[in-house]
């Protein structure tokens, strides 16, 4: 707390008015199930996105990285517009940007000065590694501004501000995960979210207690949301819901797939979007069994259903790579009990469920790996669930 505030204190020569701080987060299990109205299990990581900050009067936005290179970008608040309506992407500057933006859209600030802050950030989120850093910037930016201007914003309202942030002001169509773990995860807890009605759950899961660990692989090869592939996979997605004549993906039970297959090959639909759906059904299907997994005190016994869930997106909606795949052979081959990619994929991270007594040996294994196909070493460490934004 004490960094961030001097590094206000260092760029804008004041003390910030408070300090807040919002989580990355690794998802479990149910990936790319959320922008198909499913279900997906999040849990927020102790690495946070912490923000020092104050309230201005003259309509300026004035945001500062200590993680990003550059200096203060400055901008109006009443000029600020969406990439796609001509707006300047701006980096990371775009994320904190629309987030004011949509709280003006949205008529929770308004004149022509609401809005305007000072913020200086600082990070301990890896940066494309699939741990949702992006969205701990927004979450903490509205969580800040929620408190400066008083607007009382529940949670949940925040992540779904900050979705429409990312999709509509920076140009990424993303589902409501991300923003949703790191707005409204609890410590010691897994969130169990129907990304459709958003209803919750937070299901214990303490994994010390079990003598287990779950292992963040950082393969560091880093991915880019923005680059169209992220919206192929969504818009195969939602052409298909379509010639199915149901409003989602979700919509299509486990039990009915195969037939829903067939009738998608009788509309003349191809392989590749058939492989995609039947990623979407499966998956949601996934997170149901590790939610009866842990709620019968099973923990060891969602290993499979990662592992199970990692080649389903490898091999039926392919975003994973060879890094994420070496982390999931290798870990597995050491004696790990399951593992999966983890996040949007094309890189990033992925999850290694562990007896503590393996966890050393199966790390290593995965960093001899590394090594032996020539790729830069991983960052390795635990997943620890952690709480969601707050006021620190």
């Amino acid at each position: 707390m004490s960094d961030v505030s001097a590094g206000f204190r260092e760029v804008y020569g004041t003390d910030p008015e408070g300090v807040w701080a919002a989580p990355g987060r690794v998802n479990l299990i149910g990936e790319h199930t959320d922008y198909n109205d499913g279900f997906v299990m999040p849990l927020a990581l102790p690495h946070t996105c912490r923000a020092a900050a104050s309230p201005r009067t003259d309509g300026k936005l004035r945001v500062h990285s200590g993680d990003a290179p550059g200096g203060v970008v400055e901008l109006r608040v009443d000029e600020l517009a969406p990439v796609a309506a001509g707006g300047d992407r701006g980096g990371w500057a775009a994320y904190p940007a629309g987030v004011v933006w949509v709280l003006r859209e949205e008529g929770l600030l308004s004149g022509a000065a609401a809005g305007g802050a000072d913020l200086h950030y600082e990070s301990t989120v890896p940066t494309g590694a699939g741990l949702s850093s992006s969205a701990a910037l927004e979450v903490v930016t509205a969580t800040a501004l929620s408190d400066l201007y008083g607007l009382g914003l529940a949670p949940q309202h925040i992540a779904q501000l900050c979705q429409r942030a990312e999709n509509d002001f920076v140009g990424v169509p993303c589902g409501i995960m991300d923003q949703t773990a790191s707005a409204c995860c609890t410590e010691g807890h897994a969130l169990f979210l129907d990304a459709r009605d958003l209803t919750q759950r937070q299901v214990p899961f303490d994994l010390a207690a079990k003598g287990l660990r779950l292992l963040v692989v950082d393969t560091r090869v880093k991915h880019e949301l923005g680059d169209g592939a992220y919206a192929n996979r969504r818009a195969a997605c939602e052409s298909a819901a379509r010639a199915l004549g149901v409003p989602a993906l979700r919509d299509v039970p486990a039990e009915r797939l195969e037939t829903a297959l067939k009738d998608l090959a009788s509309l003349g639909v191809d392989d590749t979007v058939r492989r995609r759906v039947r990623h979407v059904v499966t998956e949601n299907q996934r997170v149901r069994e590790v939610i009866e997994r842990l709620d019968a005190d099973d923990t060891r016994a969602i290993g499979p259903v990662l592992t199970a869930g990692h080649a389903s997106c490898r091999d039926d909606f392919e975003i994973s790579c060879p890094e994420l795949d070496l982390v999931v052979e290798s870990g597995c081959a050491a004696g790990a009990l399951g593992a999966r990619m983890t996040g949007g994929g094309f890189g990033g991270s992925a999850i290694v469920l562990v007896e503590v007594a393996d966890a050393d040996a199966v790390a290593k294994a995965v960093t001899e790996a590394f090594a032996a196909a020539g790729h830069r070493a991983p960052r390795i460490f635990p997943a620890v669930p952690s709480a969601g934004a707050r006021r620190l």
